[in-house]
């Protein structure tokens, strides 16, 4: 069963391990959401689960303890903890879910678990005070809007076995410098890395059967469509002969081009293509 938690709790909140002679193993869908007054958790480590919107809305906890036998963590758990500086994931976690850190402005730095295997949608959506971010090996698909509008985010390391990387995965994220794309990606969703305004090239790695770059620019890997520019080059671009269609946004708020040279082959611009530039 569970029990209701009074929305007027205030302060640090240390959660008891038994009640009434049961262990705690989790904690409740919505259990402490709106609990504006909170400041911090310390979480049992009888818990193995943390629920859906679990901690969402709790705008004044700056911290929290998960215990190293939680598995799951759930959509919207830490939604707009906007003071959230911290917090250390356990290796035990295998299950991020949606929205589970979206908002969480101030939260400076994150280790996503070995044994996660999908960073799910917009699970750190609008964590503008992300500096880096390190993907583990074994995830295999990063959801759309998942790091969306990480504003702060200078670097991004995807490894080698991500297959997909969603629709604005990375969109805003306007402090990034540089994209890598490892030999495994065969998706790359529609504006992935639209508005990386500082991003100076995009590389793919050798191998990867489905997309290629040159000269720091994303193509698909037969080149018949030139992809992303990134925000951040400069000077001018000379698209390859060959190049059959410049994709929707495919220049998109690229201020610092000075020049484009288009080939004849090409037969389609897509929408808001030099749109910013």
């Amino acid at each position: 069963s569970q029990t209701a938690v009074a929305k007027t709790t205030t302060g640090a909140l240390t959660i008891p391990s038994t009640l009434g002679g049961y262990p705690v193993t989790g904690i409740g869908d919505y259990a402490f959401r709106y609990c504006e007054d909170l400041t911090s958790v310390q979480i049992p480590s009888s818990v193995t689960s943390i629920g859906v919107l679990s901690f969402g809305d709790c705008s004044g906890l700056t911290s929290v303890t998960i215990p190293s036998r939680v598995t799951r963590i759930g959509s919207g758990a830490f939604s707009r903890c906007s003071k959230l500086t911290t917090v250390t994931i356990p290796s035990s976690v295998t299950s991020i879910g949606n929205s589970a850190f979206s908002g969480c402005s101030k939260l400076t730095s994150v280790t996503i678990p070995k044994g996660v295997t999908s960073i799910n949608d917009s699970a750190f959506k609008n964590c503008s005070g992300l500096t880096s971010v390190t993907i583990p090996e074994g995830v295999t698909s990063i959801g759309e809007w998942a790091f969306n509008n990480c504003s702060g985010l200078t670097s991004v390391t995807i490894p080698e076995g991500v297959t997909s990387i969603g629709e604005c995965a990375f969109y805003d994220c306007s402090k990034l410098t540089a994209v890598a794309i490892p030999s495994s990606v065969t998706s790359i969703g529609k504006d992935a890395f639209y508005m990386c305004t500082m991003a100076m090239s995009i590389t793919v790695a050798d191998g990867n059967t489905s997309f290629c770059s040159t000269d720091g620019v994303l193509y698909n890997k037969s080149m018949s469509t030139l992809i992303q520019c990134p925000g951040g080059k400069s000077g001018s671009v000379t698209i390859p002969e060959g190049v059959t269609n410049i994709g929707d946004k495919a220049f998109y708020d690229c201020s610092k081009l000075t020049a484009v040279t288009i080939p004849s082959s090409v037969t389609s611009i897509g929408g808001a293509a030099f749109s910013g530039c």
